[in-house]
């Protein structure tokens, strides 16, 4: 590379992410297969709409490569192409959650999404959010106590409130969503059903986590957390006589952005091969394996962890505990000087504010790429600990 200052800093950053334990639940490391696809020469070709249906030319070999990424993400999470649409060209998930609410729900129309601080994404409607501005948002909440999902209480609010749409799916709740109970209470209030897998959809892909496709309208999810590719997302729609795939393909393409960054979907294209081999089962299994093992370890340690566990590649762990232990941006401090990366964040009913709150999310899919297993696990918990008990 002839910019040296660019070079510098690319080679500062690989140094940085090789000398630390990397614990951000949202993040992971790709190959260099794709890497390689998003360095190509593909990054030269602006492809305004859709294969077969472009507004430029010398589109041929583009076509291609989406149509390819669009049979791999069938093939990977077995799904028909005649009963499923899947879009590919959102740039990543925060627009692929837009695309969808602009194609399905009016503006003003009501979304219910989980609330912010007990493990919902801010794209699921919160006020800060666009589609806190565009749309009205409903939450839902976890219970005291458990901090689990009542079920019975989201179809009581779904119920009174009558949504537009649902979003099952969040970016910190650890445990295990009952699709068939979210398509119910969708059917209870007349609400379409979404699920945003972008945390998860690595586990669903390797067997570790049940697929939401037999109950959802439309399913979202990024591709850059555990299923291990690029920034980038993916929209399945179901096909029926709703047409609900030609709304939310309108909306992605014209409504929300012009041509596709076709190297993206080729790296996407390969991220999605990568993650049907078995190898990636392997990888699945493990990453569900690490975050119990920490989850364990830390709490042997004296560290609440909020909802008691997890089965997932994440938890919280509660460094507060009510001003017995540590602010939450304090925590995340301390533990990045010490090569621990992780991200302050809010636990239900949190006391404290979203800038510092009482919590951490610890994530154990970037590690497990890494590949560590259980005992590297159980040596990470105890330096977590040590780091935060010093003073």
């Amino acid at each position: 590379m002839k910019d040296t200052q660019i070079k510098k800093l690319i080679a500062a950053e690989n140094k940085r992410q090789k000398g630390v334990i990397n614990l951000i639940a949202s993040e992971n490391y790709v190959s260099k297969d794709v890497l390689e696809a998003l360095g190509s020469e593909l990054t030269n070709k602006y492809a305004e709409g859709y294969p077969g249906h472009r507004y430029y030319r010398g589109t041929g070999v583009v076509d291609d490569v989406e149509r390819l990424a669009q049979e791999r993400a069938f093939e990977l999470f077995k799904l028909n192409p005649e009963e499923w649409s899947v879009n590919v060209q959102p740039l990543s998930g925060s627009p692929a959650n837009v695309a969808v609410y602009t194609g399905l729900v009016p503006f003003g129309g009501r979304i219910m999404g989980m609330a912010l601080e007990h493990g919902g994404h801010l794209t699921h409607g919160q006020k800060v959010s666009v589609t806190g501005k565009f749309w009205t948002q409903v939450p839902y909440f976890v219970e005291k106590g458990s901090e689990r999902l009542n079920y019975g209480e989201i179809q009581k609010i779904a119920i009174a409130e009558k949504p537009v749409l649902i979003v099952a799916g969040f970016t910190a709740y650890a445990h295990v969503i009952d699709f068939k109970k979210f398509r119910e209470i969708a059917d209870a209030c007349g609400a379409y059903l979404m699920v945003d897998m972008s945390h998860f959809a690595g586990l669903v892909a390797g067997g570790v986590y049940p697929p939401p496709f037999a109950y959802a309208d439309v399913v979202t999810t990024t591709t850059h957390k555990t299923l291990r590719g690029p920034r980038s997302a993916l929209i399945f729609t179901r096909k029926d006589k709703r047409e609900l795939n030609k709304l939310v393909n309108r909306a992605v393409f014209p409504g929300m952005q012009g041509g596709p960054h076709v190297n993206q979907i080729a790296a996407v294209a390969v991220a999605l091969k990568e993650a049907s081999t078995p190898a990636f089962k392997k990888y699945a299994e493990q990453v569900v394996k690490n975050a119990k093992v920490l989850a364990d370890e830390l709490g042997k340690l004296g560290w609440r962890v909020v909802e008691g566990g997890t089965e997932t590649h994440l938890l919280r762990i509660d460094v507060w505990q009510n001003g017995k232990g540590i602010g939450g941006r304090e925590a995340a401090d301390k533990l990045e000087a010490a090569g621990i990366i992780v991200n302050e964040n809010t636990i239900p009913f949190d006391t404290r504010t979203p800038k510092d709150p009482s919590g951490l999310r610890l994530g154990s899919a970037p590690e497990t790429t890494r590949g560590k297993k259980e005992k590297d696990f159980v040596a990470i918990a105890r330096k977590i600990d040590t780091v935060l008990r010093s003073r």
